[in-house]
């Protein structure tokens, strides 16, 4: 074997590891995303929704419609009522 070669190996064995503990960080801070309720609208009991009060509900007659988000904003799969 070659200098060269060995050099190529060498660097592409280093290469796959870096790569590997890159992948390996970035899964991990994806998965610690934590996933809240979020006040999304307001209706009222005939199931309208009263004007100026959206997202959250002011008053006792009203009920609030929430919705789980990622910190991103979007709602994922299969986390929602």
């Amino acid at each position: 074997m070659t200098k060269r070669t060995r050099t190529r190996r060498v660097g592409a064995a280093v290469a796959a590891a870096a790569a590997a503990f890159s992948l390996g960080l970035g899964g991990a801070s994806a998965a610690m995303a934590e996933i809240k309720p979020v006040d999304t609208s307001c209706s009222n009991k005939a199931g309208q929704e009263p004007g100026g009060q959206q997202p959250s509900c002011k008053g006792a007659s009203h009920t609030q419609e929430t919705e789980n988000q990622n910190p991103a904003g979007h709602a994922p799969g299969g986390h929602n009522k």
